[in-house]
């Protein structure tokens, strides 16, 4: 008989594809002028912003699922702003890319994540530059290129609306990192809605006054209540099927399910999507990529394990005392006083996160080893 705990963790792992591949999916039919025929991005997105909003205030100032955190005005203003402001950007830029490419070739662009990253923890000072991880990350950008030469229906404007995307998700994780880790902050992903969201909808406003309000014909958009009232629970939903995850497995089985989510998206995209077509150079250039995220992924589960053996050299109480907070951190223990509300924390290197892009509000806590992109809006 299955282990009872096994059998959870490889049914939340399941949820998790399969709400990452539906978010994605379901976001490029809505936008997609050849199906829903809903083609303004960045309102859907300030749609998906305003329901985690408006959800998250529920559960903390209503139902007292947790309680917020202590957080001040400079705090705000000197970290979630500027947080917000990128996190709006990547999902502005990355939901627009679905109205010029497919959602294959996305996938195949976001196989770049782990190179911004790296770029912008360097940058930013968070991480030092690394021969072996250059080359890692050389290989992933040379397989990237092959995969674009081989896309047949490449796009110069959908591409560059995606990388964009993909650079400012790198550095808002960096951000997040050098922001609110050196304030001591921590946010768990009700409290990261809670103050992330609205100031993000905020953020959408501004682009969407002056690029899709004056275009908008209220007579021929198509709105459907349940269409987006669903499509928004599952973003909302597919980031805390990702913290359940987080929580019941280690570093190297996320990433495995990770890859294999992308390659499920890939195949299921040219199904449901028949215009979109894949070609023998697409497939070469993404498998070059793809062993160049493996290999830098090895390095990093390397790395942890050299952290941990060294660790263990030092007294046994100091010992003890790093393998209880490691636990104790990579747990997740719902909140149940207002004293566990920060259950989840910000730490890692931020050139070793590669989150899933279509729920980036769970915090980079602990997130130092998930495999990709990229957040509710997406």
């Amino acid at each position: 008989m299955i282990n009872k705990t096994l059998f959870l963790t490889y049914l939340y792992l399941f949820i998790y594809i399969l709400l990452s591949s539906g978010v994605i999916l379901y976001n490029k039919w809505v936008l997609s002028p050849k199906y829903f025929n809903f083609p303004l991005p960045i309102t859907l997105t300030m749609i998906h912003m305003g329901f985690s909003g408006a959800v998250a205030f529920l559960l903390i100032r209503v139902f007292k699922v947790v309680s917020p955190v202590k957080m001040t005005f400079e705090i705000y203003a000197t970290s979630v702003v500027p947080i917000s402001a990128f996190f709006a950007s990547s999902l502005w830029f990355g939901n627009t890319a679905y109205l010029h490419i497919s959602v294959a070739f996305i996938q195949m662009l976001k196989a770049l994540m782990p190179v911004a990253t790296f770029i912008m923890a360097v940058m930013c000072g968070t991480d030092k530059g690394r021969c072996d991880v250059f080359l890692n990350m050389l290989l992933v950008s040379v397989g990237v290129v092959i995969s674009s030469y081989g896309e047949i229906h490449f796009n110069i404007v959908g591409t560059l609306y995606q990388v964009t995307g993909i650079f400012a998700e790198a550095l808002r994780l960096v951000l997040t990192q050098v922001l609110l880790q050196k304030k001591g902050l921590t946010l768990n992903p009700i409290t990261s809605l809670y103050y992330i969201a609205p100031c993000s909808f905020v953020f959408l406003f501004v682009p969407w006054y002056l690029l899709e309000k004056p275009t908008m014909d209220v007579s021929q958009i198509q709105f459907n209540f349940w269409i987006f009232f669903s499509n928004a629970l599952c973003a909302l939903a597919l980031n805390f099927s990702i913290f359940l995850v987080i929580g019941r497995t280690g570093a190297v089985t996320i990433r495995v399910a990770g890859v294999l989510k992308d390659w499920i998206l890939i195949a299921l995209s040219t199904v449901i999507f028949p215009e979109s077509t894949i070609t023998g150079l697409n497939i070469i250039g993404y498998a070059i990529a793809l062993c160049g995220v493996v290999m830098y992924n090895y390095i990093k589960v390397k790395d942890v394990q050299a952290s941990q053996l060294s660790a263990e050299s030092l007294p046994d109480r100091i010992t003890k005392d790093w393998k209880f907070e490691k636990k104790s951190s990579d747990i997740f223990v719902p909140d149940n006083t207002s004293d566990n509300e920060e259950n989840v924390g910000v730490s890692g290197s931020a050139s070793d996160i590669n989150i899933d892009e279509e729920a980036p509000l769970i915090p980079s806590s602990r997130l130092s080893h998930i495999g990709r992109t990229q957040l509710t809006g997406k």
